[in-house]
Order: C-alpha cells, then structure tokens, then sequence
C-alpha cells in the first residue's frame, strides 16, 4: 500500500493532533508500532515539526473521524492528481541516446583523475559496461584516437554528489593500491639515421 511522504513528520502530526491508535498510525505511516509509541514518548522526533496530511492532501477529515471511531480501521490515503516519485529500480543508469557517444571521453577522465575507482563502480556512475572500461584502459577503443577525457558531470551522466560518494567509497576500502591506471599513449619509435654508403674508390 502506498505511504505518504515524510512518513514520521506525519506520525508526529497524527500523534499530537488525533485519537488514532498507534496500530493505525503505524500502518498508515509504514513504521513499527515500537517507533510510534516513542515518538508519542518524546523519545524520538522531538525537535521535528509534524506534517499535516489533510492539509497536504494525502488524507482528509473523514478519513480520520473513520479511523477514531473504529481502531480496527486501516486508513487509505486519498487520491491524488500530484505524481508520486518514483524511485530508481536497481541495474544499469540510462542514458539518453544523445550522451551515449560521451561515455568513453567520461571513462578516460575517470580513469586518468579516479584511478581508486572499481570498474564496477564506474559502470554504475555512468552506465556502462567493463569491456567499454577496458577498451578504453587499453587504448583499444575503436575511437581512441579522438576521445577527449571530459568530467562525467560537465556532461551530465552523474551529479557532482554521486561521484564524491564513489570516490569516497573507493578511497575507503583502500583501492588506490591496486589501481589501474590507462594506459599511456605509444610513442612513436625513433627514426634511425640513414647508413652511410660505402664510398667507392
């Protein structure tokens, strides 16, 4: 059953302002009945201010008045024409068509400024797979030769937030030493001087 937003800023509201048992108010809420009574305690959420649901529209009037006279009640939250968020499934980020072709210039720039980052990691800042990683890494990508390592956030595969946390998170399980840098372009070999010919006498 959906739940409304700021669940426990809404325990708080129908705690103080309603005779709602705290079976109810934990149902409706989506918390253990344990988290209401301390709230209802003042053991937790103290300093929060509630959230009123029937002023935000998640629950009306009735609804509680139904739910006061019957504790057995389960309360519903009213429909509503304001779009619910919807949170991200888990898998690889999408990527629209029009920034795919940036993902190899964002991969050398991790690689070359985040080396303590996992491949994995990097597949999930900006959804794309190991052998791309790879290729890149090796130089063997089919367009190396105009790749330009770009910040992954000046070209919006990822926020500024969720890169810091990465690197954050690689930095802490102390990946830095078995990191693996991109490879270096070759060098062109040096041209050898021309024999001398044999002078003919």
């Amino acid at each position: 059953m959906p739940k409304p937003l700021m669940p426990k800023a809404t325990a708080v509201w129908l705690v103080d302002n309603t005779t709602l048992s705290f079976d109810q108010i934990a149902e409706f809420c989506g918390l253990h009945i344990l988290e209401v009574r301390a709230i209802a305690d003042g053991e937790v959420m103290g300093g929060m201010a509630g959230m009123d649901p029937v002023a935000n529209g998640q629950l009306t009037k009735q609804e509680i008045a139904r739910g006061e006279a019957d504790e057995n009640y389960k309360l519903r939250l009213a429909e509503s024409d304001i779009p619910q968020p919807v949170s991200r499934p888990k898998g690889p980020r999408y990527t629209p068509v029009s920034k795919r072709q940036d993902k190899p210039d964002a991969i050398a720039w991790l690689l070359r400024h985040h080396p303590e980052l996992s491949d994995a990691q990097i597949g999930r800042l900006i959804g794309t797979t190991k052998p791309t990683i790879n290729s890149v890494r090796e130089r063997s990508h089919w367009n190396i030769a105009n790749l330009q390592p770009r910040s992954p956030v000046e070209l919006g595969l990822c926020t500024h937030m969720e890169l810091t946390e990465a690197v954050q998170k690689a930095r802490k399980t102390g990946r830095g030493a078995q990191a693996v840098p991109m490879a270096a372009p070759a060098e062109p070999e040096p041209m050898q001087a021309p024999l001398d010919e044999p002078k003919l006498d």
